[in-house]
This record gives C-alpha cells, sequence and structure tokens, in this order.
C-alpha cells in the first residue's frame, strides 16, 4: 500500500465529522490493488489506475461520498454503485458499520476496475 504525502497531508488538514469513515476507505481502496495510487485532484483525494477510478466528496457531512468519474464503464453487479448516468456512478457509505458490510464490494471494484484498464 503506497500513500501520497499529498494525501495524508489533505486529511491531517481536513476537517469533518465524516474524516474517520474516508480514512477507513482510503485504506481499503489502498490495500485492495497494488496498482491503485491516490493522489489530491480536484482538490480532493483521487484514486487512479490509468484513469481515475473516484474522488471524495469533501463536502459530505452525512456519510462518505464517492464520485466514480467513469463509474458505467466498470460494469459487473456491485450494487454499491448507483446511477444511470450514461458516465457517472455514486456511492454513499453512511458510516463504519455499513463500509464493513460493503468492503468486499468495494475491494472487488478496485481489482475489476485496474483488471479492466489493463485488459
Amino acid at each position: 500500500m503506497t500513500r501520497s504525502k499529498e494525501v495524508d497531508d489533505w486529511f491531517a488538514a481536513y476537517d469533518n465529522p465524516q474524516k474517520e469513515l474516508l480514512l477507513a476507505v482510503r485504506g481499503i481502496v489502498l490495500a485492495a490493488d497494488p496498482r491503485i495510487t491516490e493522489c489530491i485532484k480536484w482538490k480532493t483525494p483521487t484514486f487512479a489506475y490509468k484513469g481515475n477510478l473516484f474522488s471524495f466528496n469533501p463536502r459530505s457531512k452525512k456519510h462518505a461520498s464517492l464520485l466514480f468519474h467513469t463509474g458505467a464503464k466498470i460494469g459487473g453487479d456491485f450494487p454499491l454503485l448507483e446511477g444511470d448516468t450514461p458516465v457517472a456512478r455514486t456511492a454513499k457509505i453512511a458510516d463504519l458499520k455499513e463500509l464493513k458490510s460493503v468492503e468486499d464490494q468495494l475491494k472487488a471494484i478496485v481489482v475489476h476496475w485496474c483488471d479492466t484498464q489493463d485488459g
């Protein structure tokens, strides 16, 4: 798992009731596949491999909000991904308990994304 100092610094300054939840999501995503990287893009942590996978919505205070920029391309059966636009998908995770229940699915999305980008 490779953490970015830039993202570490962002989290150090981040003041939001969902900080702990976003940090937990970050840990799961970075541990899911060694190909995934992180950076600050659009003023928020963004995860990528050969293209952007998702970014956090840093303003969300009631849940962790993830924007999968080209989520429609992910394919597969991932109920965590919501939306029916031709491009993006979103995921909302209410709390650490819900994160635990969707952790395997989130990991599978990351691996599937990386595999798709390689394929």
